[in-house]
């Protein structure tokens, strides 16, 4: 169980998204809710605050008659309920209730606290909410998406309940459960955030570190077929380069290499002195695919640290609009909801993952290539060369995958398109960076799955299985326990989508 309170951290998070740890609302936090809510309600009267008693956007000009104000609530939620394309997958629309949950707990909303004990009720229960792809700018917040939470929340619209989607009504009346209460501005505090961005963006900050670790791992395995030299990854070279990342990465593939058979030291064979060739036949120095890791790699380590750092502080922050000051007894109108913090974050975290997944397509491509590894058969081919393919096949399904990388990372940050009658003059878009990229993440999985099937492979091409790291004897194990050593062709797709979920899933 899991106590929400004043501050919740990634880690903690992460132990509800991905470990499915119940939550608990603390005392303090429920009085800081309440107080809240209290507080606008006195406050609110004979006075004009934006979605209490006006319209919304451009149509804030129009006041609302007291006896509307609570079907402005709904008619809010009903008319931005309008998203399209694929719906959300469970992991990150649980992610995003809880960012909005925790936002809406700082006691700067207003809100009833039913909607926290619902929210709550929902993340427990694993009840999903439809949310669609489509549908946010990023700038009044997530508003589409986020309406399609608040829909279920007033016991409308559709959610997802042990793996069927289902009318969120039928569900209520199954656990019992009861909607919330509307009262001042509930409808715009659930919608008016950057929840579902920043949800997002957790989850892919998660899977980036995974990538990230395989990648590593991967790296290492083809400095040991090709018994590089060991000096690219010392401590006394990287050290003189003072990026944190590219010493982690760095000091982390000397931890994994530290038992293998294979790797050299240049001091053994290039400079005792005895070496007399006027023309070398093994390389002096590797391809930068195998040398130049750190350098590459260090650069998406400092990123994932950076954007995991700007996710918790907007999980922790209010991104309403407007905020409610319970201390100094005021309420202040402005752009929290803004997602331009997000947007820039995924935009970049896409970038390095593309780049990650660049430096995998080329790492294959060295191992396919006879001609430049000169160690291995053409397309790592252990039948009969001419007759069967090898991993021929698959490298085109690696080349493709990696372009499309490239072509969605087209930045979404400064990608702003005016709307909402110009009121909405310049936005975020940060809710489409988060969704591409995590389409960038998931295509990472699949080159990263073919480049392993290719690297144990190469492995058993070179009968290297037992002078490899004790790190890259455990992956090899456990990829073959996926997918035995092959000669004669077969279809791999089956085999390459088990892969890939194997590497999501560690």
């Amino acid at each position: 169980m899991s106590i929400i309170n004043e501050y919740l951290h990634l880690s903690e998070f992460k132990e509800i998204v991905f470990n499915n740890k119940n939550i608990e609302l603390s005392d303090n936090l429920l009085h800081r809710v309440e107080a809240s809510f209290n507080f606008l309600e006195k406050f609110s009267k004979n006075k004009i605050i934006y979605g209490v008693n006006t319209g919304f956007g451009p149509m804030a000009q129009y006041r609302i008659k007291d006896e509307d104000r609570l079907q402005l609530q709904y008619n809010l939620i009903r008319s931005h309920s309008s998203g399209t394309g694929k719906p959300l997958n469970s992991v990150c629309v649980k992610a995003a209730m809880l960012a909005r949950l925790n936002t809406l707990s700082l006691g700067n909303s207003g809100v009833h606290p039913s909607v926290i004990h619902l929210m709550k009720e929902f993340i427990n229960k694993d009840i999903t909410p439809l949310i669609f792809e489509h549908g946010g700018v990023g700038a009044s917040g997530d508003l589409v998406q986020l309406a399609h939470l608040a829909l279920t929340l007033i016991g409308e619209g559709e959610v997802f309940y042990k793996g069927e989607r289902r009318n969120t009504k039928e569900i209520f009346e199954t656990e019992n459960l009861q909607p919330i209460t509307v009262a001042i501005r509930e409808g715009l505090a659930l919608m008016n955030g950057t929840s579902v961005m920043t949800g997002i963006g957790i989850v892919n900050i998660h899977q980036s570190e995974k990538l990230l670790n395989w990648s590593v791992k991967c790296s290492c395995a083809i400095n040991e077929i090709v018994q590089a030299y060991d000096d690219h990854l010392s401590a006394e070279l990287n050290n003189t380069k003072h990026h944190f990342g590219q010493q982690e990465i760095a000091k982390k593939m000397r931890g994994n290499l530290e038992d293998s058979k294979l790797v050299r030291k240049r001091e053994d064979h290039l400079y005792n002195g005895t070496n007399q060739e006027d023309v070398f036949k093994e390389k002096v120095q590797e391809y930068y695919s195998l040398r130049c890791v750190p350098q590459i790699l260090g650069p998406v380590l400092d990123t994932i640290k950076n954007t995991a750092m700007v996710l918790e502080n907007e999980i922790n922050s209010a991104n309403d609009n407007p905020i409610v000051d319970v201390k100094n007894q005021q309420v202040y109108h402005g752009g929290n909801f803004h997602g331009d913090y997000i947007a820039l974050e995924m935009d970049k975290l896409k970038l390095v993952i593309t780049k990650l997944t660049m430096l995998a397509e080329r790492q294959l491509n060295y191992l396919l290539n006879s001609k430049i590894n000169e160690i291995l058969p053409p397309f790592v081919n252990l039948g009969t060369l001419g007759f069967n393919f090898g991993m021929q096949g698959v490298q085109f399904t690696a080349t493709s995958t990696t372009a499309e990388c490239q072509t969605l990372s087209t930045s979404m940050y400064i990608h702003s398109i005016p709307n909402n009658n110009d009121n909405q003059d310049i936005v975020s878009m940060g809710t489409n960076a988060a969704v591409i990229t995590g389409k960038v993440i998931e295509n990472a999985f699949e080159v990263l799955a073919i480049e392993l099937i290719t690297i144990v492979q190469a492995i058993d091409a070179l009968e290297q299985k037992e002078l490899v790291s004790s790190v890259t004897k455990k992956m090899y194990d456990e990829v073959r326990s996926i997918i035995p050593t092959f000669k004669q062709d077969q279809v791999m797709y089956p085999f390459v989508q088990k892969v890939k979920e194997y590497l999501m899933d560690n």
